[in-house]
């Protein structure tokens, strides 16, 4: 067993020296031996909670982390922090505590590590927040790193066919038309969530698992296997080995999120019709290592990137369908082969993207991923829109779409509580821009998620029959003609607040567009016209995120990132 040399390592602050002594007899108190306390201490973080199915597992697969750093030589200590799940924070106020959130997340892992001087660490995350918040915390306190996540839930069947919650959101629209009987939702809702593990389409949770092993920080090929899988704890104690490694070997995240793996994993979403929220949580993670890399950066590789996975929302398969054909190497491998994809990038393996990927065959006798040669669209998933009405840009998911032009009159709601008040009533029609503003990072607070509305409105038919443009969110399970993050918000005064109803809007997706045909002179009239609108969040942790929080564009970060940094954790 190697004979560490702590000299270098911040554990030395609570666990090296005579005066040391105190805070030793604590780490006696919980069974440690001497042997152990002179081990590199590796934080193994989870998002274990009863809060949804997506964390349920995460404590099991955390022990099995544990094994694996012991055989390393480390000392492992767990401890969790929270997760706000969408599926159940969705289409009420308490979807405001989401993205908020992500940041309380990386927040408080900070915290944990620094008041305890660990010197690696090993996050698992399971919902769709706590993947983009775990490997935050990892670039932020730049010690050596593996990010495991928690794995994807087994699909349900419902009369004989695989359905996702999302079905289940999109029934609620159906019911509310009268297409769907209420012995029929309540047999959709029994069987669709059928395990542990997150939403299996290509929603967020699945996205930024992808994001992970193309941007370095997973081990290659863990982030696929199903959370009931017994095969998750074998990545578990890989990924406590391999932690391990990199202790040894002083790698660093900072030394694997470069420029060049932030642009492979914005392809990997591009390719794989991924969700719009990529777009904030690409510009969050760059942000806290120091570099500049903004949704403008991410949709602009997702419009030359090809789609090849054919996923739910857009598709027609889920995760459990990928591993099948060989998980998320599959991917990887097929955009390496077209060049798409940056190979010299290291990773947490000690190797290449390339390295790692050496050996993986394409498998031809599947129709879930498609070789570059065959994609399915010349064009990625999702893509960036800039114009008169969103002139820091707006986010489109058109994985799916077929008509990727609209024009329309604005139908303009305050809150997603009143649009889907509208919703419900069917007070809209065909042609309609549905708006929902004040519903940005600071106006929200919290950019709240619109799947209740727009799985609504697909449920009622009417998924091809109008647009949706917000200052908020919109689920990676959301499809149709949706666009979100339009900035600058509505809340400080972005030209989103000045539209009126019957106002013409002008979307298109091909040219990446989005306009709305009013006079300047009108708008200017509107401008010194308008007021900030008041809240109801003054005071509290939203209140407090809404003070700190910078726009969509750049990924709505609360603090200033590696840039302003003066020391780093790592180094201390």
């Amino acid at each position: 067993m190697t004979e560490w040399d702590k000299s270098k390592l911040p554990s030395r602050h609570t666990t090296v020296g005579p005066e040391r002594a105190p805070h030793r007899s604590y780490y006696y108190a919980m069974g440690l031996t001497e042997a152990e306390i002179a081990q590199p201490f590796v934080g193994v973080a989870t998002c274990w909670n009863e809060a949804a199915p997506c964390n349920i597992d995460l404590h099991r697969q955390a022990q099995s982390v544990k094994t694996g750093v012991k055989a390393g030589g480390g000392t492992p200590r767990e401890f969790t922090t929270i997760t706000v799940t969408d599926g159940i924070a969705m289409g009420h106020q308490g979807m405001k505590s989401s993205l908020a959130s992500r940041d309380a997340i990386a927040d408080t892992v900070e915290l944990t590590v620094r008041g305890h001087c660990y010197d690696a660490l090993v996050g698992l995350a399971g919902c769709d927040k706590s993947l983009p918040g775990m490997m935050m915390a990892m670039l932020r306190l730049n010690i050596p790193s593996v990010f495991m996540y928690g794995g994807s839930i087994l699909p349900g069947t419902y009369k004989g066919r695989d359905v996702t919650v999302v079905d289940v959101f999109e029934a609620v629209g159906q019911h509310a038309a009268g297409n769907l009987s209420d012995e029929d939702l309540h047999e959709l809702e029994c069987v669709a969530c059928p395990s542990a593990g997150a939403c299996g389409g290509q929603f967020t949770a699945n996205t930024m698992a992808t994001v992970s092993e193309a941007i370095g920080l997973a081990l290659p090929g863990s982030a696929g296997t199903p959370a009931p899988f017994e095969e998750r704890d074998r990545w578990a104690a890989e990924s406590g080995r391999a932690v391990m490694e990199l202790v040894r070997r002083n790698l660093r995240p900072r030394d694997i999120v470069t420029l060049k793996s932030l642009e492979n994993a914005a392809v990997i979403v591009g390719a794989t019709g991924g969700s719009t929220n990529a777009g904030l949580h690409l510009p969050a993670i760059a942000h806290e290592a120091g570099l500049r890399f903004t949704m403008d950066d991410v949709v602009a590789i997702m419009r030359r990137t090809p789609y090849i996975a054919d996923l739910k929302p857009g598709g027609k398969y889920v995760a459990y369908d990928v591993h099948k054909v060989g998980g998320i190497p599959v991917i990887i491998k097929a955009l390496l082969d077209a060049g798409l994809l940056h190979g010299d990038c290291m990773t947490v393996t000690g190797r290449t993207l390339a390295e790692n990927h050496e050996s993986v065959t394409f498998p031809t006798d599947q129709d879930v991923i498609y070789p570059v040669s065959q994609a399915l669209s010349p064009t990625g998933g999702v893509v960036g829109l800039k114009g008169n009405l969103a002139p820091d840009g707006a986010i489109v998911k058109v994985a799916g779409m077929k008509t990727l032009r609209f024009e329309g009159s604005a139908l303009c709601f305050d809150s997603e509580e009143e649009a889907f008040q509208a919703v419900e009533q069917r007070a809209y029609k065909p042609g309609d821009v549905i708006v929902i503003r004040y519903e940005g990072p600071k106006g929200g607070p919290g950019m709240r998620e619109m799947l209740s509305t727009t799985a609504a409105i697909y449920g009622q038919g009417m998924g091809e029959g109008v647009a949706l443009i917000t200052d908020g969110r919109f689920s990676g399970a959301t499809r149709g003609f949706c666009i979100g993050h339009v900035g600058p918000e509505a809340a400080v005064g972005g030209p989103i607040a000045l539209l009126r109803n019957g106002d013409r809007i002008v979307i298109d997706a091909e040219k990446g567009t989005i306009d709305m045909l009013v006079e300047e002179a009108e708008l200017a009239r509107r401008r010194a016209e308008w007021k900030p609108r008041p809240t109801d969040y003054n005071a509290g942790a939203l209140w407090k995120y809404a003070q700190l929080v910078g726009p969509a564009h750049l990924g709505a970060v609360t603090h200033p990132g590696g840039a302003a940094e003066t020391h780093c954790y790592a180094d201390q």
